[in-house]
């Protein structure tokens, strides 16, 4: 019968799973292609451009969709038992939660163990194609767009304007106006026509452009007298020029190139660079004694009455030692002292660079941990919630699920960005939402374990009862007789 039951409830499962996900993907996606859409429209990228671009970008967000589908699901399948009654009738035949939630927290271990996996072996390659990819797309121009009475200077070393297009495929051109900058001499070479035909040639690789009745004016400067210039005009019936469209062509980068980015590694490799940051930045903090005890010198006297300068030990001067200071000696002494200030925030600023780099590599190698914990966690928070709440459906679970991933998100967010700005250990800044959210998970399966109506009042006003700290508290919980 256990088999039977496990098999009911991963049955259960699977299906809001799969649709969640999917759907989670989906959103997340369109916010990512919201970010850089800018950088794609207008682009003429073709299809097979776009789609390889969104399936390595869906692939980069697997680890960030997992948790908040696990989350729903399970809020969702234990909803629906629960609203149902089938949660009762199982727990009436002596079966206790903690063996009713065991198939989907089995189910949520091995999510867990691919998410570690997929993160670490699979979204570092995706990132390097998704991100290579999009830097080409970012340096792709924009899609020959030649408009009416607008100068247009997408083609290198032209400028090109039109009055009018007309023709079916708006190919026929009136009134135009070519400006040829390839001898990077100005405006001195313009060409002007009354119509014209565009095409394109070699399978699209250059832009022919047709010329009917037009002239070319030539400006050719005097070499003797920078002032003064001439003109030379020709007249034709038919010309023809030819452009290249190799700058709209969608270049591949070398991939090596982004190889090094922090996003681009699996965690041997993101420990290999953190060693490096840090035995670089032990010896740039070695370097900045020997660099600035240069500027802590003293002028005395000798035995023979010269000046000489004198290295200060451990950089403090005995006043003895010192002669009286002239005008320009304490201009000087000045300067150094503005110097070793501008040094010492130059290294400082440097060693700090450093020393965030070295905070990145680190936070990326807790993030691959972080998530996967992430699944368990919001199976944790989400089982146990739908067995308390007994609602299935959409609604009261996308609303509960939204705001529990909110809370994680924010925290996530705050974890980092104090990991990486030093205002808390690394370590407990990625741990933070985890940490923050695993008492509540812990709270919820305490509570649907009892049966304990969580969203009702009077469990509200017991808990109140129980503070006899905060008598308000109290006050505002009990009913008070008139």
């Amino acid at each position: 019968m256990l088999k039977k039951l496990d098999k009911l409830i991963l049955k259960a499962f699977a299906g809001p799973f799969l649709l969640t996900f999917a759907v989670v993907e989906f959103i997340f996606l369109t916010q990512v292609l919201l970010k850089y859409l800018d950088d794609i429209v207008g682009k003429d990228l073709g299809i097979a451009v776009i789609l390889k671009l969104l399936f390595f970008l869906s692939v980069t967000i697997v680890p960030i969709s997992l948790p908040l589908a696990v989350l729903l699901s399970s809020l969702m399948t234990y909803g629906n038992l629960g609203e149902h009654h089938e949660l009762t009738a199982i727990k009436a035949s002596g079966i206790a939660l903690t063996r009713i939630l065991r198939p989907v927290w089995l189910a949520s271990l091995v999510l867990g163990g691919i998410a570690f996996w997929f993160n670490n072996s699979i979204v570092p390659k995706a990132n390097l194609n998704a991100y290579s990819l999009l830097w080409d797309v970012r340096q792709k121009k924009l899609a020959l767009d030649i408009r009416e009475g607008v100068f247009y200077n997408g083609i290198p070393g032209y400028t090109i304007k039109v009055n009018r297009k007309e023709g079916p495929n708006k190919d026929a051109l009136m009134g135009i106006m070519i400006y040829d900058h390839t001898q990077k001499s100005g405006n001195a070479t313009v060409m002007l026509a009354d119509s014209g035909r565009m095409f394109t040639r070699f399978g699209g690789q250059y832009l022919g452009l047709e010329l009917f009745r037009g002239h070319s004016y030539i400006e050719q400067p005097d070499a003797r007298d920078r002032s003064a210039s001439s003109f030379v005009r020709q007249g034709f019936k038919r010309n023809m020029i030819t452009f290249s469209l190799s700058s709209f062509n969608l270049n591949n980068t070398k991939k090596e190139l982004f190889q090094q980015n922090r996003m681009m590694l699996n965690i041997p490799q993101l420990f290999k660079a953190t060693d490096s940051t840090q035995r670089a930045l032990r010896q740039q903090r070695k370097q900045v004694p020997l660099q600035l005890s240069g500027y802590y010198t003293y002028l005395r006297f000798d035995t023979i009455n010269q000046a000489a300068y004198r290295r200060v030990a451990a950089w403090k001067v005995p006043p003895g030692k010192l002669a009286p200071l002239t005008g320009a000696q304490a201009e000087q002494a000045a300067n150094r002292a503005r110097n070793i200030a501008s040094f010492m925030g130059t290294s400082s600023q440097r060693l700090f660079e450093t020393a965030r780099d070295s905070a990145q590599f680190r936070i990326e190698i807790y993030r691959k941990y972080t998530q996967s914990v992430a699944v368990i966690l919001m199976f944790l928070i989400g089982a146990p919630l739908g067995a308390i709440i007994k609602k299935g459906g959409i609604g009261v679970p996308i609303l509960i699920s939204i705001l529990f991933f909110i809370v994680y998100y924010v925290l996530s967010i705050l974890g980092e960005k104090g990991g990486r700005e030093f205002e808390m250990p690394v370590a407990l800044g990625m741990w933070l939402s985890n940490a923050l959210l695993l008492p509540a998970g812990l709270f919820f399966l305490y509570q649907a374990y009892n049966d304990s109506g969580l969203l009702e009042t009077d469990f509200w006003r017991r808990l109140a009862q129980r503070l006899p700290s905060f008598p308000r508290l109290r006050r505002l919980a009990l009913p008070t007789a008139e």
